[in-house]
């Protein structure tokens, strides 16, 4: 066994006794000898990792993205993990390499179509998709995720064929049961009800799938007007997925007053250099009030592109205060933020997101939960304009209790922590509004949707942009929308959300008695 050799079967062991330091060790050695060896990076930057060496882990990765091998299983792994801590321009760059044009095989297709997924390339993940499926790629989830990348795409006939298809193949595949029942409004006539009764004798109790036949039958049963039948349905499939989680509220209160106890208004005070460049249009707000709609309305205008949903500013704020973790923000971020180099922070979220501009002077970076890091953006991108998403209480409240979410939101699924959960997004926007005031322009769902024109002006003005005709045209706007709400943003502006909890308004009367005041 050669020294290579050694040091890997070394490593190896070390990892599977928890002796990170000495696997790393392992590892060094080993790349002092084989510099080129990307697997070994691959693994050391996971060590790192799990050492908490977020920086560190950065660069191996980066260093492995220098010494691509011709095999475009491990140039996709390379770039799934560079995505997973930030270094978004990187991992596109290893998309480019010439293997991936070659390569004839159905899983990597697929695997390099998520990555492209989650840079936010909609079409090009289509594409990669419909490769796959040329080389005879074929189960219930790939026809899932396809269906999915139709519908991003606007080609929703062919996303409907594609689940029953991904249906006809895997029959206890919620997900896809759900998808197919909020595609359009069902009737007495066409609807999935009987299906769907059939599978849940089927499927695992308690799994995802499980919660996801139940939220398919309460958009169904409602779909029909049946709305004591789809609230039972409702609150069992919440119930499933509330028991799913590690839901904390007393960690989530303290983590919402620890955000606010670091961003003093002095604290805040402190501001970056001037950015150059293409500028980003953030749009913040709980999930389900209105963001893709005020991104579309955004996207209109000649000088706006849309980015979608971006993960680049909380990775680069964990790699500014060095702290790994797979959640927005946590304790260690808002510890470590207090000496973290906000001009620094800034330059590499623009690095790492400008080219989305496509030439444009702005482009809009639409992530909903980065209302919780509103202060650390200003105080990182001082110039870039922040538009705040608000919506009724009982509506948005309402509307995130009846979308499933998966894992993302894990207070969405039971009322109490709901309007919890509610008080504490209320209290850190008033923050901010007197911490940083001005920094923030509050957009009203209601009003946006009552009198686009007149709201979408508003915006414009806030980001230092004129008015242009046909802003408010949704239905002109062709490009991609990777949300729940990709179905919905097709059509003309309508009025129809405003208020529709009011049709469960008994069964919701505890979530409106644990909003106290804010539901007035």
């Amino acid at each position: 066994m050669n020294l290579i050799q050694r040091q890997w079967a070394r490593a190896e062991r070390y990892i599977a006794e928890g002796q990170l330091p000495a696997a790393r060790a392992a590892l060094e050695t080993l790349l002092r000898e084989a510099p080129g060896q990307v697997q070994a990076r691959l693994l050391l930057s996971s060590v790192l990792l799990g050492q908490g060496r977020l920086r560190e882990a950065c660069a191996q990765l980066l260093a492995a993205a220098e010494a691509l091998p011709g095999d475009a299983e491990t140039i996709c792994t390379v770039a799934h993990c560079l995505l997973r801590v930030g270094e978004t321009v990187a991992a596109r760059a290893c998309l480019e390499h010439p293997e991936i044009a070659r390569t004839r095989s159905g899983p990597t297709l697929a695997r390099l179509a998520h990555v492209r997924q989650a840079l936010g390339e909609h079409e090009a993940s289509l594409a990669l998709m419909d490769r796959a499926a040329a080389h005879g790629f074929d189960n219930p989830d790939f026809r899932y995720f396809r269906s999915l990348q139709l519908q991003f795409n606007g080609r929703v006939r062919e996303a409907e064929e594609e689940l029953e298809a991904c249906l006809r193949l895997g029959p206890t595949f919620g997900r896809a049961s759900l998808t197919l029942a909020r595609m359009r409004k069902q009737t007495a006539e066409h609807n999935h009800l009987d299906y769907i009764a059939a599978q849940l004798q089927r499927v695992e109790p308690g799994s995802e799938d499980h919660a996801a036949f139940e939220f398919a039958r309460f958009k169904e049963l409602d779909d029909l007007g049946r709305h004591d039948e789809a609230w039972l349905a409702l609150a069992r499939g919440n119930a499933l997925m509330y028991a799913r989680q590690q839901h904390d509220p007393e960690h989530e209160r303290a983590l919402f007053d620890g955000i606010a106890a670091r961003c003093t208004p002095a604290f805040l005070r402190a501001t970056a250099a001037r950015m150059e460049g293409p500028t980003p249009i953030f749009i913040v707000g709980l999930p389900r009030t209105g963001t893709t709609l005020l991104e579309r309305i955004l996207g209109n205008h000649s000088q706006v592109a849309s980015a979608g949903e971006l993960p680049d500013f909380p990775r680069q704020l964990r790699w500014a205060t060095d702290c790994h973790g797979g959640s927005l923000i946590d304790f260690g971020v808002i510890e470590r933020a207090r000496d973290a180099d906000y001009a620094e922070l800034g330059r590499r979220y623009l690095a790492q997101t400008q080219w989305r501009a496509q030439g444009r002077r702005f482009y809009v970076d639409k992530l909903p939960p980065n209302y919780m890091l509103a202060g650390f953006i200003h105080r990182a991108l001082p110039q870039a304009p922040i538009l705040h998403m608000t919506r009724a209480p009982m509506d948005v409240c309402f509307s995130n209790w009846k979308a499933l979410f998966g894992d993302a939101y894990a207070y969405s699924y039971d009322l109490d922590a709901l309007a919890a959960h509610y008080g504490h997004y209320r209290r850190l926007m008033r923050h901010w509004h007197d911490a940083m005031p001005g920094a923030l322009l509050d957009v009203s769902y209601a009003e946006l949707v009552q009198d686009p024109e007149a709201v979408a002006r508003k915006v414009l003005e806030f980001c230092g942009l004129p008015y242009e005709d046909g802003c408010v045209e949704v239905t002109r706007n062709r490009g991609p929308v990777a949300t729940l709400s990709s179905a919905q943003v097709r059509e003309p502006i309508h009025t129809r959300s405003l208020g529709e909890w009011r049709r469960y308004e008994r069964r919701l009367a505890p979530l409106r008695k644990g909003l106290g005041n804010w539901a007035a």
